[in-house]
């Protein structure tokens, strides 16, 4: 039997996949085990995760956003949409 899972923890943010079906990627913090969750959703049900240790965060981000800016044309350019549908804070 598959568990649906509650929200997001205090702290991350959810973005929706453009191929649809309800497929989100959910990224969580979670300083009490010094790591990051990445999970992959599909509607309200979590279908797998990566535990990213809080020290490779950096190498992952400066991957990213190196990758973004190398980018051709119009993909290089900062989209809105590509903003998270859900973003919250410690203390929000």
């Amino acid at each position: 039997m598959r568990r649906v899972h509650p929200p997001l923890p205090s702290a991350g943010a959810a973005y929706l996949d453009p191929r649809g079906d309800g497929r989100a990627l959910r990224v969580s913090w979670h300083a009490e085990a010094d790591v990051v969750v990445l999970s992959l959703w599909r509607d309200n049900v979590c279908t797998g995760t990566f535990q990213l240790a809080l020290e490779d965060v950096p190498g992952l981000v400066d991957l990213l956003a190196s990758r973004y800016s190398d980018a051709p044309g119009e993909w290089a350019v900062y989209r809105p949409d590509t903003e998270p549908i859900c973003r919250v804070r410690d203390g929000a």
